[in-house]
């Protein structure tokens, strides 16, 4: 997934930058691994909007688990199906090492206030870049889980801004997209160095 960068609440969600520096050999070996699996800017499935789900069966189930390892490994809060070159409007995220792992496929946005806040956000898809976004404070989304059943999301801060990139994912958005036009030309910038 993509990486969500809110300064109030990094603590809880995930580890602290200095940690991360200072992984451990095999941890490094497992994100750089993870990373190689997650689809990068310039493929052009990340800007395809995905197709509706319409099978929830064991391959969506092997799907999903596949994508929790690569988003664990990657040290992501959420990943979306088309990072990882799956066209489908489905998406994962979870909110702390010790939270249920959320499910969303088919999610249509019901509800986002007028309410905003601007935070930087980094994307598992485009490395090494964190842009500043706006995005609305509370949402609520509709979609259906693992099992096809509907369900209703309604979520404040970061949870509502993860679900929001990811879902954006989905519908071939990223968040450069979503940036001013300044940082997302230091943005370019700074992978088109990454690629030299």
């Amino acid at each position: 997934m993509s990486e969500v960068v809110d300064e109030r609440e990094l603590e809880e969600h995930e580890e602290p930058e200095e940690e991360r520096e200072a992984l451990s050999p095999e941890r490094a070996a497992r994100r750089a691994a993870a990373l190689r699996l997650v689809r990068q800017w310039g493929d052009p499935v990340l800007t395809t909007q995905g197709l509706k789900v319409e099978r929830f069966d064991d391959d969506l189930r092997e799907q999903v688990a596949r994508m929790e390892r690569i988003m664990e490994d990657a040290i992501g809060l959420g990943l979306a199906a088309p990072q990882v070159g799956i066209l489908q409007r489905l998406f994962i995220y979870r909110m702390g090492p010790d939270a249920p792992l959320s499910v969303v496929a088919n999610p249509e946005l019901e509800f986002a206030s007028k309410e905003e806040e601007t935070f930087e956000e980094g994307c598992l898809s485009i490395p090494g870049v964190v842009v500043e976004v706006e995005r609305p404070v509370h949402v609520r989304v509709r979609g259906q889980d693992l099992e096809g059943e509907d369900i209703l999301i309604e979520a404040s801060g970061l949870e509502a801004r993860v679900i929001q990139h990811e879902s954006d994912h989905t519908n071939g958005v990223l968040m450069l997209d979503r940036t001013s036009r300044d940082q997302r030309k230091q943005a370019l910038r700074t992978l088109r160095e990454q690629a030299a």
